[in-house]
């Protein structure tokens, strides 16, 4: 069923049962209020009907008669008995009087009842005269009231079919009213696709749930194009950056098959091919890595390892390859309490991610000195990488992590703009943050936290 007529059928659903219930309660009162008023007159009659009883003499009983015809609105088929009190549990019994007994014995435990039987009310009291309890009762038909409730009921029945007419097409408006929006952009969105990514929905500038809607999805696409961009440059940069040793090592093979060589062209160019081929192995196993990560930069952890000692590892494999190097690990600022060093990681990754960082602060400051510092507590770990090489420009800040980006002052160096993007998605992958503050010329501040999981 479609939401618009969910809202349709839950609005008329509502309405009519809100209105139905107003009716009934409006009924109730309207009856509760007409017998009120209606018993009321029956005690008045009841207290003249008790005081002429009284007065047995004939001047009173005409007074009383004539009072209460001319200042007492005449009833229907108006009756009264009285009823001579015998003893606790006895009185007389007229038989024209066909009454329920829990009627009789409400009065004469009470002092006074009323009845109702197809709209005729009965009233009775007991009052006393000469010593004598008697039971005075009251009788009339309130065909007036039954006429007013026939009225009001058929009021509230005609006006509540009429509401429920309105509120189905009020509904109707509701829900289109409400839908409408939603039609839209779903409409819009149905006309953007990969071909189409710069295309956004129209901003209301509203404040509702449908504004959040249209700008979480305007967001969307906006990460989508980016990614989109991102990916479209990373497949042009990683086919020309294999395209081109592949394309030297077939040229060279070609020109030596052409004819035959001395010994040293053989030579020169079985280097050449060695280097373009160790070229292309080492971009190939860096790209290998990037897809080890994951595309959305999340992979399983496995292990629990200190993070001091990963970087102690990660300075051992510096040395290997580069003897000289000045990397300075300083443990001064690590806890004594030794635990909160602990990181859950996946090992290999991040170390690999560390020594991509270290390595790229020993190049890129043309081997001068590398200064790594730790601080842990029970929240997180820092690790600082602080290097005074050329330092990165401005301008090249926002496309670091782009795979192959190199920035003009770091393309006189050998890379291939891969160990970067890599490092930061391993170091995401494991809950952290990568930051990166720099100066030309002065050097570059990489700032590493890692966010530990509070239990």
């Amino acid at each position: 069923m479609q939401i618009r007529k969910k809202i349709t059928i839950t609005y008329i659903a509502l309405s009519c049962f809100s209105t139905s219930l107003l009716c009934i309660v409006i009924f109730s009162l309207f009856k509760q209020n007409n017998e009120y008023y209606f018993i009321k007159r029956l005690q008045d009659r009841a207290k003249i009907a008790s005081s002429a009883y009284s007065q047995n003499t004939p001047e009173k009983k005409n007074y009383f008669k004539e009072f209460k015809k001319d200042g007492l609105e005449e009833l229907i088929e108006e009756k009264e008995y009285v009823l001579k009190v015998k003893g606790k549990n006895t009185f007389e019994y007229n038989t024209d009087l066909n009454l329920p007994p829990e009627f009789y014995n409400d009065i004469m435990t009470k002092g006074s009842s009323w009845f109702e039987e197809n709209y005729r009310y009965y009233y009775g009291q007991i009052f006393n005269t000469g010593g004598q309890k008697h039971i005075v009762i009251v009788t009339a038909k309130d065909r007036r009231g039954n006429t007013s409730a026939i009225y009001i009921l058929q009021i509230l029945l005609f006006g509540g079919i009429g509401f429920f007419i309105l509120a189905y097409f009020f509904g109707h408006f509701f829900a289109r009213r409400v839908i409408n929006p939603i039609a839209r952009i779903t409409k819009e969105v149905h006309r953007i696709s990969a071909s189409n990514l710069h295309n956004r929905l129209a901003d209301t500038n509203g404040k509702d749930e449908i504004s959040d809607l249209t700008k979480t999805f305007n967001d969307m696409l906006d990460r989508l194009e980016t990614s989109f961009e991102i990916q479209a440059n990373f497949i042009n940069n990683a086919s020309h950056e294999l395209k081109t040793p592949i394309t030297t090592i077939i040229a060279e093979t070609e020109i030596m098959l052409l004819k035959d060589r001395e010994k040293d062209e053989y030579i020169h160019s079985m280097e050449n091919i060695n280097k373009q081929a160790s070229k292309l192995g080492n971009l190939t196993e860096s790209l290998l890595k990037l897809t080890q990560t994951g595309y959305d930069g999340t992979k399983q952890v496995l292990d629990i390892a200190r993070i001091d000692e990963i970087l102690l590892e990660v300075k051992a494999s510096i040395d290997t390859l580069l003897p000289n190097n000045r990397v300075n690990i300083k443990l001064k600022s690590i806890p004594e309490d030794e635990s909160l060093l602990n990181l859950p990681c996946n090992r290999p990754l991040l170390e690999l991610a560390l020594n991509n960082i270290i390595s790229n602060g020993v190049k890129y400051s043309d081997n001068d000195e590398v200064f790594v510092t730790i601080t842990a507590d029970k929240s997180k770990i820092k690790i600082a990488i602080t290097d005074i090489g050329i330092g990165i420009p401005p301008e090249d800040i926002p496309y670091l992590y782009e795979p192959f980006f190199r920035g003009k002052i770091a393309s006189k160096y050998n890379g291939y703009g891969l160990g970067l993007p890599l490092a930061m998605k391993i170091i995401r992958m494991h809950n952290g943050e990568l930051q990166i503050q720099s100066e030309t010329g002065k050097g570059t501040v990489v700032n590493i936290t890692f966010e530990k999981n509070q239990h």
